[in-house]
């Protein structure tokens, strides 16, 4: 169906749209993240790393990586006729972080994307989303020359409570990645549904 369309004298949809931000740090997938599963082109705002950034850019882990993002990645996905979701990519390096809180505005859920190798580099966003009840989802992002950890051990090293959702995933595969934004969508409801429960009793 083409929204704004009836499909055979049905009355047309109107989707829902949630914001889901994904967060991480720097050179951890986030911008291949949303590239791989939006429908739309991204937007994008990636500028060239220089040497005046070099003493406070930590690129340790990263050496080929030679962009950053400054402000934001934005893409969008359908995944159901009345859902439709706005992915806001979050700058990773520090100097960026005053972004997060006008990012984080209106936000149903958020995608916490984490390395291996580099695993305290999701402390702050994991932080982050604690500190402001922002539920969250941990993806740990599977890059070819990294060692594989279980979800459990990860949960463990990040000192995760055991309602936060922690799944293996590849930022560059499209299905991986909506099994990603599906799980955090059905972690934020029930979140939000617990939170109402707790408020009425």
């Amino acid at each position: 169906m083409i929204f704004g369309r009836s499909e055979r004298g049905k009355p047309p949809v109107e989707p829902v749209t949630l914001k889901i931000l994904v967060a991480g740090g720097f050179g951890v997938g986030k911008t291949t993240l949303v590239g791989a599963v939006s429908e739309i082109r991204p937007l994008r705002t990636e500028e060239l790393l220089t040497e005046a950034g070099r003493p406070v850019d930590d690129t340790s882990g990263v050496e080929g990586k030679h962009t950053t993002t400054v402000a934001m990645d934005f893409g969008r996905i359908t995944l159901r006729e009345d859902l439709v979701l706005y992915l806001f990519g979050t700058p990773g390096q520090e100097r960026f972080w005053f972004m997060w809180d006008e990012l984080a505005e209106g936000a149903l859920g958020a995608v916490v994307l984490a390395d291996t190798r580099r695993l305290e580099d999701c402390f702050a966003a994991v932080d982050y989303f604690e500190r402001r009840s922002i539920p969250f989802l941990v993806g740990v992002n599977c890059f070819d020359d990294a060692a594989r950890y279980p979800a459990d051990a990860v949960r463990k090293a990040l000192d995760l409570g055991p309602d936060v959702p922690v799944v293996l995933c590849d930022a560059r595969d499209r299905e991986s990645v909506k099994d990603v934004l599906i799980g955090v969508v059905r972690h934020a409801m029930a979140y939000a549904a617990d939170h109402r429960q707790a408020v009425t009793t």
